[in-house]
């Protein structure tokens, strides 16, 4: 609170501002520190990924399964396919309609690579809409 003494008055009159300055100076200055820390904070997080417990969404007619065996061998439907013969056998199974879903399933011992490495397979056939089927959780682990 200022006071403000005026000369020809004896009168004590009261002024309502408040100096902003100093707030503004520490404000900008814990944006400083937050803007430097927040991205350390994320930083080798390491994950657990937890098993889905979503609703099973209905399956279409006749869905598509790519599976991906332990030994890394391809599976459409029940036939066994080369990865290089992939995108042909996907255009033989799906009529050409690169719209239609493909569910891929892969064994659990598989690693994350190589499960991604037959996603870009997919993409490459033209394939972008792929489900990853799981087993339900019960929902209690």
């Amino acid at each position: 609170m200022s006071i403000r003494m005026a000369r020809e008055e004896d009168d004590l009159v009261e002024t309502h501002e408040i100096n902003v300055t100093p707030f503004i100076d520490v404000m900008l200055v814990l944006l400083i520190i937050f803007m430097v820390a927040a991205p350390l904070a994320t930083v080798d997080v390491l994950v657990n990924l937890p098993t889905s417990t979503a609703e099973a969404q209905p399956r279409p007619k006749k869905p598509i399964f790519l599976t991906v065996k332990s030994d890394l061998s391809l599976t459409i439907g029940d036939d066994v396919v080369a990865r290089s013969a992939l995108a042909p056998a996907l255009d033989a199974v799906s009529a050409g309609n690169h719209d239609e879903r493909i569910f891929l399933r892969a064994d659990k011992v598989v690693t994350y690579g190589d499960v991604m490495a037959v996603m870009n397979s997919l993409r490459d056939a033209g394939y972008l809409k792929v489900a990853l089927v799981n087993l339900q959780s019960d929902g209690l682990h």
